[in-house]
């Protein structure tokens, strides 16, 4: 009978530690999953300001502003505008056009 008993004792006292292991495993992975769900909050609100502070810095004004303040640009109008040309000279167009070509043998 006191075999039984010891055997008995033995296995509570087992099962016991075995329930505190796994309730205090489980209570460091909620306290995990618990720091995983905040720190995924805190990216999610910190991705949203980034996003509105992108946006605020494309603003066509800004743009505008860097453009004539850093890069010393200009509005365009008649008075600055250069009309380029080009006039090909003749020796050069001429051989280009009398190329034979595959199919026309």
């Amino acid at each position: 009978m006191i075999r039984i008993n010891l055997v008995l004792l033995l296995a509570v006292v087992i099962s016991a530690l075995y329930l505190v292991g796994v309730q205090y495993e489980s209570r460091r992975l909620f306290a995990e999953l618990d720091k995983a769900r905040a720190d995924s909050r805190r990216l999610e609100t910190e991705f949203g300001r980034l996003q509105v502070a992108k946006r605020e810095q494309a603003t066509s004004a800004r743009v505008q502003q860097l453009a004539r303040d850093k890069l010393q640009m200009r509005q365009v109008t008649p008075a600055i505008t250069s009309y380029v040309t080009y006039n090909a000279p003749a020796s050069k167009a001429a051989p280009e056009a009398s190329v034979p070509t595959k199919g026309a043998e």
